[in-house]
């Protein structure tokens, strides 16, 4: 992996999670080091959260972005859920789902609102401008 660290990522501050009852949670904390390695602030949040927990949190550390891992088959579900939680709850920040999400879902997941859908062993680099510019975009 490479450390690209940056002014610009040391002001991001993004929440990730994993949603509903998913516990596989090796990749999102390999997301995690990718980006405190490239300078970001991260709020790991762990397993089995929910919109209302993850919501909470994003407003308490005042985060540009969340990050949820998705290895459930359950994203055509719980992304949508978390999409509307952040509109009930007035915040208008950037949802990126990482994970197992079927190419023929990605276009729905966008037109659902979230901002990027990274897949399994997604380079180091392209998860670091994945929420750089979902972050830069959003502003």
């Amino acid at each position: 992996m490479s450390e690209q660290t940056s002014d610009s990522n040391a002001n991001i501050r993004i929440v990730l999670a994993k949603l509903g009852l998913d516990g596989h949670d090796r990749g999102i904390k390999i997301v995690a080091r990718i980006l405190r390695d490239a300078g970001m602030e991260v709020i790991y949040l762990g397993l089995r959260q929910t919109t209302d927990s993850i919501v909470a949190a994003a407003e308490e550390e005042d985060a540009d972005a969340i990050g949820l891992s998705m290895h459930n088959a359950g994203h055509l579900t719980l992304a949508p859920a978390m999409i509307e939680a952040l509109r009930v709850a007035d915040l208008d920040i950037p949802l990126i789902i990482g994970g197992i999400v079927p190419d023929m879902d990605v276009e729905t997941l966008i037109g659902a609102g979230v901002t990027a859908v990274l897949g399994p062993g997604a380079p180091a680099e392209e998860v670091v401008e994945a929420v750089t510019k979902a972050v830069a975009d959003a502003s």
